[in-house]
C-alpha cells in the first residue's frame, strides 16, 4: 500500500490545519496508524497514534491535536488546533500491518511540511 499525506502549509500561531493521509488500498487490518514529525537535525517523533480504536498523543500536543481514521475512505487524519511555532516540522503518516506470526510491515507517507509562523 502507498500512503499520500497532504494538508500541510503555512499558518499563523493559534491557527489550525487538518492533515490527511490517503492509502492506495484498504486500511482495514492496519493497526496501529499514526502521525510523526521531524525537524532538521532531530529524530522523528511520534505525535499521535490510533491503535485498536484508542488514541495516544505526545504530551506536547495533548488537547490540541486529534487523530482519527476513516476506513471507508482509506484515510487517516490529524486535526491540529492552537498551533505553535514549535509544531513546525515535516509530518509523516505511518501504517503498520501485523501478520499472524507477528511479523510486521511499516508503511510511510512522503511527508507534508507544516510551518507555524507569523
Amino acid at each position: 500500500v502507498q500512503l499520500q499525506a497532504s494538508g500541510g502549509g503555512l499558518v499563523q500561531p493559534g491557527g489550525s490545519l487538518r492533515l490527511s493521509c490517503v492509502a492506495s488500498g484498504s486500511i482495514v487490518g492496519f493497526d496501529p496508524m499514526g502521525w510523526y514529525r521531524q525537524v532538521p537535525g532531530k529524530q522523528r517523533e511520534l505525535v499521535a497514534s490510533i491503535i485498536s480504536g484508542g488514541t495516544r498523543y505526545a504530551d506536547s500536543v495533548k488537547g490540541r491535536f486529534t487523530i482519527s481514521r476513516d476506513n471507508a475512505k482509506n484515510s487517516l487524519y490529524l486535526q491540529m488546533n492552537s498551533l505553535k511555532p514549535e509544531d513546525t516540522a515535516v509530518y509523516y503518516c505511518k501504517a503498520v500491518r501485523y501478520l499472524v506470526d507477528r511479523t510486521h510491515y511499516d508503511y510511510w507517507g512522503q511527508g507534508t511540511q507544516v510551518t507555524v509562523s507569523s
